[in-house]
């Protein structure tokens, strides 16, 4: 749950101690500081900086939530657990952003992965309603709603559902 910087600082702790534990013929405080390094590059490759960055978008820091997924050099390494999280919030931003192909893309990638329970997933379905009722595509949009319907379990995103499915009628 680190940014780039402080794993790259963490990484370094840990060359730095296993050296010192080699030099001073501790090889076994060397062998667990060199399996902490490991850790940590592979937490920086499969979770990066998801899980920091899900908390700012949680508390509409859109600046600090853009900048952390931007850290994410390669997200087709994320592990699928973070994958489906990182491609909703990029979703998300590029919505605020009114780049609505960009968001479009990242909630087709974000349908694919977990992205919690049945409602997370609702409401990446319904996202991607609402932007095919905005391309005016009445096929993707029901689609769309009958796969958010079975999974929808909140009262607002079923009441949310019965919204595009009038704009769908309307079409």
């Amino acid at each position: 749950m680190y940014n780039n910087k402080g794993r790259y600082a963490l990484m370094a702790v840990f060359v730095l101690v296993a050296l010192v534990c080699v030099f001073y013929n501790q090889y076994q405080l060397a062998a667990v500081s060199v399996l902490l390094f490991a850790f940590v590059v592979w937490s920086h490759f499969k979770h990066s900086s998801v899980l920091m960055a899900s908390k700012h978008f949680k508390n509409n820091e859109f600046g600090k939530t853009k900048a952390l997924l931007a850290e994410v050099v390669k997200p087709e390494r994320l592990a699928k657990s973070r994958r489906g999280y990182y491609e909703f919030m990029q979703g998300n931003m590029a919505l605020k952003e009114h780049d609505y192909d960009k968001a479009e893309y990242h909630f087709q990638w974000a349908s694919r992965f977990p992205v919690g329970g049945k409602n997370e997933k609702s409401y990446v379905l319904i996202h991607l309603a609402n932007l095919a009722l905005r391309k005016k595509d009445r096929e993707k949009a029901e689609a769309y709603t009958e796969l958010a319907k079975e999974l929808a379990e909140t009262q607002r995103s079923k009441d949310i559902i019965v919204k595009i499915e009038k704009e769908i009628s309307k079409l």
